[in-house]
């Protein structure tokens, strides 16, 4: 028999009590308790879990589901694992459901029958979409449109598929805990904990995918404990009007944390960017070299990628000349243009700089700034810099070149798309040997200055 009963609950911490109170006793955040209803069933005794041993556990990790679309599958760890619940969020318009939709039709072609329930969207939406971006829509995708997370459960218990996507959790309500409206964090969380529950069922186990909507911050709208309580957390990132997008994991528990995977955002759906190596630089002849332009090797998750860095350097006719970074911070930029001019002797107190990469790839890792360093000297000298090098250093203040993480990967990459020079550290001591690339060490940033252009 089922009994109804009212608590408090607190939208910031989830501290529970009976009574109502003005301040919530464990984060003393005023005006943060929410009534929940709940219904409790009395006549039902509740299971009680098993013990087992830790070694007699049957693990699913290596069964996972590949789900073809390239990139997508190497973020996730080399596939979905089947009880894994996984949310994803971005800003509107980056992607999201057009991913998730061509991810639910290619698991579909391999015979499991998925079901797409949106909050947000008519099916005729869905379908409109779909007609878009999908080739040939496979009969074992099916789609509901209901916010009411208890109706979506019934369809699932009544045809049993194996790949759920919920978009977006912030739209769906449970009755069990009205009169607290869609997107509180008591519904949000309630209806996320229905849904892991269904995932991790041992014996019908289930992927789920989450869609979650993000705030002003770019950050994922509602508790944190959201975050916590799933599998994986992906983000797609990308400017609108351009289109590169970016899929990061910021959490997984089957995977690599910070892993990222490459997509354009096409009129025809997300398209996996299979070789960002070559996508982030411009291909050149060596006749064809330009001036301003230098290549380095950055790492986005586990996987180096080379990346072309251009920069301008210009007369500027204000007291103030500019710098302008639209891959970096501006104070990255100084710093860097502070050193050049002290430790390499090249003078730019009346010059413009302006740095960008190909491809719009933020500059996060100081394994790049000998590079942009490189790029600035080709600009002011008006000399390009041979097309089969790359720069592979941090510099000091003190302009001497400092070694960086995971630099055998990065020179492996290099030496692998054809790269003849690799410009590093004198501190770093090779224990591989590389045939086809050769390692120039140099000590100081005026060393490099002057083996590249001879100065």
């Amino acid at each position: 028999m089922a009994k109804k009963s009212t608590i408090y609950k607190c939208n910031v911490c989830g501290y529970e009590m009976v009574g109502f109170m003005g301040k919530c006793p464990e984060c003393s955040s005023f005006g943060s308790l929410e009534e929940v209803v709940r219904m409790e069933n009395t006549g039902k005794k509740k299971t009680a879990g098993v013990t087992q041993k830790l070694r007699e556990v049957q693990s699913t990790n290596s069964d996972r589901v590949v789900t073809g679309i390239n990139e997508f599958d190497r973020v996730m760890g080399g596939g979905i694992v089947r009880d894994s619940v996984t949310i994803l969020t971005a800003k509107p318009g980056a992607g999201k459901s057009t991913l998730l939709l061509q991810v639910a039709n290619n698991i579909a072609k391999m015979g499991l029958d998925v079901l797409y329930a949106s909050g947000e969207e008519s099916a005729s939406q869905i379908k409109s979409r779909a007609d878009r971006v999908l080739m040939n829509i496979n009969d074992r995708l099916h789609v509901i449109s209901d916010n009411s997370l208890d109706n979506v459960m019934e369809e699932i218990n009544r045809t049993n598929p194996e790949f759920i996507i919920v978009d977006s959790i912030q739209t769906f309500t449970m009755e069990a805990h009205q009169p607290s409206r869609a997107g509180s964090p008591t519904q949000t969380m309630e209806c996320a904990y229905e849904l892991v529950r269904l995932a991790k069922n041992s014996k019908n186990p289930k992927i789920v995918f989450i869609v979650g909507q993000m705030t002003k911050e770019d950050e994922l709208a509602g508790v944190r404990a959201l975050e916590h309580l799933v599998d994986t957390v992906l983000v797609i990132e990308g400017e609108s009007g351009e289109e590169l997008r970016s899929l990061m994991s910021t959490k997984n528990r089957y995977g690599s944390t910070g892993e990222m995977g490459f997509f354009n955002m096409t009129e025809d759906g997300m398209v996996s960017i299979d070789n960002p190596s070559e996508y982030f630089m411009t291909s050149r002849s060596k006749d064809s070299s330009v001036s301003g332009a230098s290549l380095t090797v950055v790492r986005e998750g586990t996987r180096p990628i080379i990346l072309e860095i251009e920069s301008l350097v210009s007369q500027s006719f204000t007291p103030y000349p500019s710098r302008i970074g639209e891959s970096m911070k501006r104070e990255q930029l100084s710093t860097l243009v502070s050193i050049l001019e002290q430790r390499g002797g090249i003078s730019l107190y009346d010059k413009n700089v302006v740095i960008k990469t190909t491809g719009g790839i933020r500059l996060k890792e100081h394994a790049s700034n000998l590079a942009v360093i490189m790029s600035i000297v080709s600009s002011a000298y008006e000399r390009s810099i041979p097309t089969d090098s790359v720069f592979l250093a941090d510099v000091g203040l003190t302009g001497e070149l400092k070694k960086v993480p995971s630099l055998d990967a990065r020179i492996k990459e290099a030496e692998r798309l054809g790269f003849k020079k690799a410009y590093i550290s004198s501190e770093y001591i090779s224990k591989k040997n590389y045939k086809d690339i050769n390692l120039i060490s140099s000590r100081t940033l005026k060393e490099v200055i002057n083996q590249v252009f001879g100065k």
